[in-house]
């Protein structure tokens, strides 16, 4: 079912230690952003990090274009497939699909707070139901054998007390989940948008730590707010794992340092250039098979931002014009050489 294609993706580097959970760095589910090429580019710059896909609805797999949704590049691994949905058939159906696409783990999305979401009675809307949500992960769990995980946030609405999540972990952990990565923020229902509910709830890291010590036998993963290494070391000392949103999208080089300081690998942290000769090359392929330079490069913008002349290379290869043109690896190349030079050389290997 998988395609295979040119990927920038090198062999697992030699060195890490064994006693590192795989999930212990993530990059979090992003919708219309953690798609393969998205993740192509984040393993090109992190080969242990923990990816996941865009949000995908059990209606989008049951009833859509299945190929579309789950197809990618075993050059990607290690990725799990983030699924929304209530109906435990449902549920159950759609991971079976993703296992067999090769996903190494399915997780349920209980903490999108979107109206749109919630309508289809899914995502945050979800912690109100903890016995749907472990009937959901138990009828998942029935149908794979890979891990099913929950993602989900520390409380809804106006309900801020940690009794709530307590119960929400301990019902599900019942269903036999053992892996929930926690947004420490609550979710607001209504009145906020899904920008402001990452934004104005606050950060709650403590109800993650607090959550760890009282189910010391569970991984629990933190998200929300995460933008240093600092922080990430400070969290690892409470919970398993610091899942990393918008910072890894905007800011992708932060991600050429996890592999070696949090996984201990002993590989060279790859330099920005050898990571855009290997998505040059990624993209040459891509389109001869008649993909959109575009929609390649549109999440690759970020990788020489605080560069001197970075805002030339990414005013290039944002030119949809000049993507849309590009139909050829010739075409590419000659696209990526105009941008690089609007780089200084020298400032690009000190950074």
């Amino acid at each position: 079912m998988e395609q295979t294609h040119s990927t920038p993706q090198t062999e697992a580097t030699s060195g890490i230690q064994g006693n590192i959970r795989p999930r212990r760095i993530s990059v979090a589910p992003m919708m219309d952003w953690t798609d393969r090429h998205c993740r192509t580019f984040h393993r090109a710059l992190s080969r242990h990090t923990w990816l996941y896909t865009e949000m995908v609805t059990t209606g989008a797999l049951l009833h859509g274009d299945v190929a579309r949704h789950l197809d990618f590049d075993a050059a990607e691994q290690p990725v799990a497939l983030q699924l929304g949905g209530s109906e435990p058939a449902d549920l159950a159906q759609a991971a079976k699909l993703g296992e067999q696409w090769g996903y190494k783990e399915i997780n349920l999305n209980c903490g999108c707070p979107s109206e749109r979401v919630q309508r289809g009675a899914f995502g945050a809307c979800l912690m109100a139901e903890p016995t749907l949500v472990a009937d959901c992960v138990q009828a998942m769990r029935d149908a794979v054998s890979i891990p099913v995980t929950v993602k989900h946030r520390i409380g809804i609405d106006t309900i801020e007390h940690y009794d709530f999540v307590r119960d929400f972990v301990g019902t599900i952990a019942d269903a036999g989940c053992e892996t929930f990565i926690v947004h420490a923020r609550n979710a607001i229902l209504k009145g906020l948008s899904p920008k402001e509910n990452r934004e104005i709830p606050p950060l709650r890291y403590e109800v993650a730590y607090q959550l760890k010590r009282e189910f010391p036998k569970l991984e629990i993963l933190i998200n929300g707010g995460v933008v240093t290494y600092d922080e990430i070391a400070e969290h690892l000392q409470h919970v398993d794992g610091v899942m990393i949103g918008r910072e890894a999208y905007h800011q992708p080089y932060f991600l050429s340092e996890m592999d070696a300081r949090f996984y201990g690998a002993n590989a060279p942290i790859p330099a920005r250039q050898e990571v855009e000769l290997a998505m040059q090359d990624y993209i040459g392929a891509f389109v001869e098979r008649g993909g959109y330079m575009g929609a390649v490069t549109r999440h690759m913008l970020g990788l020489h931002r605080g560069i001197h002349g970075g805002r030339g290379w990414r005013r290039v290869l944002s030119d949809a014009r000049r993507m849309h043109a590009a139909r050829s690896r010739m075409a590419v190349d000659a696209l990526f050489e105009e941008a690089r030079s609007h780089l200084r050389p020298d400032l690009l290997e000190a950074a």
